[in-house]
């Protein structure tokens, strides 16, 4: 017997190691004592609203919301892994920065996504950046005096997030096609790939973003994000505080792109995922929800390792908190 519904579950004892568990253990939901949440999380984090604005209408604490929209990250990250195709894509290839900012604007960073002509988002990498662009004189001393009390980014930063993100994508060996904007870093890391067949063509970033334009698939995941997300506001108090939890949201945004939602509404087009082969049918959130997935049955190793245990670093805040509980998985 247990307090959260339903209120009645089986339990079992392993005849060979003589341990006892529960249907409950195979569940996304197991340890949590509001379990009812996670459906509504899903939809409420791609309704464009706050974890404050959230909690509020649940009733529950804002923590409580934090807590359980990183577990549903976390899940959805595994969930990516394990349905996404494990070859070459065989579609021409879009890859694309999505500008924000954690903490504050002051810190910028590039989400870099990896997009398929069919609209399949194959994967993501974040990459630190300096503040640029226009400044006052005032602005250019705050940031020389926050980059001396916290460190300065990475100037590399985009070229490695690029080259780590194909080099997880696309296996040895691979040939694809690939469109990107004229950004100096993404020539810089497809040279480090020597080993992938990669033909890459730009395009100004400055054209018109229509549906001819080879970067179309990109521009549209881009408007779909900061449309659906409020964290991902250009003007916006919803901003991620740490770029970890804007991760973990941006992949639930990601299940529900390939697998859940239409790919085209007003053409009732279905999902990516199900015109890519990876699933046979639209998922509902039951669906992503159906089963518990482990981290020790994935291969996780280098970025993707550090995005699931939560220990991508901000450094406005001197200590991140890492996943390192047992059953929240």
């Amino acid at each position: 017997m247990r307090q959260a519904r339903p209120h009645k579950i089986q339990r079992y004892r392993c005849s060979h190691c003589q341990r006892s568990f529960s249907s409950e253990t195979f569940s996304p939901t197991y340890w949590l004592r509001q379990p009812q949440l996670q459906p509504l999380l899903f939809f409420r984090i791609l309704a464009c609203s706050g974890l404050r604005q959230i909690a509020w209408e649940l009733g529950v604490a804002p923590s409580t919301v934090q807590r359980q929209v990183e577990r549903l990250g976390r899940h959805c990250l595994l969930l990516h892994e394990l349905l996404r195709p494990a070859s070459a894509p065989e579609e021409r290839l879009v890859l694309d920065g999505l500008r924000s900012f954690e903490f504050g604007q002051y810190w910028p960073f590039d989400v870099n996504l990896l997009i398929g002509e069919s609209h399949f988002v194959y994967g993501f990498q974040d990459a630190e950046l300096r503040r640029s662009g226009t400044m006052t004189r005032f602005q250019r001393r705050k940031r020389r005096r926050l980059e001396r009390a916290h460190g300065r980014p990475d100037p590399r930063a985009t070229r490695k997030s690029v080259q780590q993100l194909l080099s997880r994508q696309l296996p040895p060996g691979a040939r694809v096609a690939l469109d990107t904007d004229e950004h100096r870093a993404y020539p810089q890391a497809l040279r480090r790939l020597s080993d992938r067949d990669i033909t890459h063509r730009t395009t100004s970033s400055k054209a018109a973003r229509t549906p001819q334009n080879p970067l179309f698939p990109a521009n549209l995941g881009d408007l779909l994000i900061r449309h659906t997300a409020a964290n991902q506001k250009r003007e916006t108090i919803a901003f991620s505080k740490r770029r970890q939890g804007a991760l973990y949201r941006l992949a639930i945004w990601v299940v529900a792109r390939n697998y859940v939602r239409p790919a085209s509404l007003r053409q009732k087009l279905p999902p990516p995922g199900v015109a890519m082969g990876a699933i046979a049918r639209p998922w509902s959130v039951p669906d992503v929800l159906r089963a518990r997935l482990l981290p020790w049955r994935f291969a996780l190793s280098g970025w993707m390792a550090e995005c699931y245990f939560a220990r991508i670093p901000t450094r406005r805040m001197p200590r991140c908190r890492a996943h390192t509980l047992k059953y929240a998985t």
